[in-house]
């Protein structure tokens, strides 16, 4: 099960521009996944609604979860 895994990044500083990488799953959008200074949001599939995580959350978020639970 390959992953295609695709960004776009700016050619300055991360500003107002988002990081953008899309992940695709045997030919299907898995998401995308927008990285900003303020946040990271992942968009499953297609969709326009995602799931946002200030950074202090996400690590907070990284750090609880024990070895196993990432691959």
């Amino acid at each position: 099960m390959a992953h295609e895994v695709r960004f776009l990044l700016p050619r300055r500083a991360l500003g107002k521009e988002n990081i953008v990488i899309e992940v695709d799953q045997e030919g299907e959008r898995l998401g995308t996944l927008k990285i900003s200074k303020g946040a990271v949001v992942w968009y499953p599939g297609h969709k326009k609604l995602g799931f946002k995580m200030r950074w202090a959350r996400f690590d907070q978020a990284m750090r609880a979860g024990t070895r196993g639970d990432f691959d």
